[in-house]
């Protein structure tokens, strides 16, 4: 009677497990940061941690092309104080 039992609870655990799914709930993609490209991919050729360009679905870099960096500012003025020549 026991291996009977055993049996009737093994089978109505194996019968069971196939009902069990863990599948992670779809959920929809989070949104995009300021200055995302939707379908691309950020890449970081040099290393820096900076995003230097982007790669498309179709597996071409395209560099990110800003614009140019201001010129540096002019060397100051000679004081007015000290030796007069």
């Amino acid at each position: 009677m026991k291996i009977q039992t055993v049996a009737l609870v093994a089978g109505s655990l194996l019968a069971l497990s196939a009902c069990s799914k863990n599948d992670a709930p779809v959920t929809s993609a989070p949104p995009l940061g300021p200055g995302a490209i939707a379908g691309t991919v950020a890449a970081d050729r040099n290393g820096d941690g900076y995003v230097d360009g982007y790669y498309t679905s179709d597996g071409i870099y395209h560099p990110v092309q800003g614009p140019p960096c201001p010129p540096p500012p002019p060397p100051p003025a000679p004081p007015r104080s000290g030796e007069r020549g």
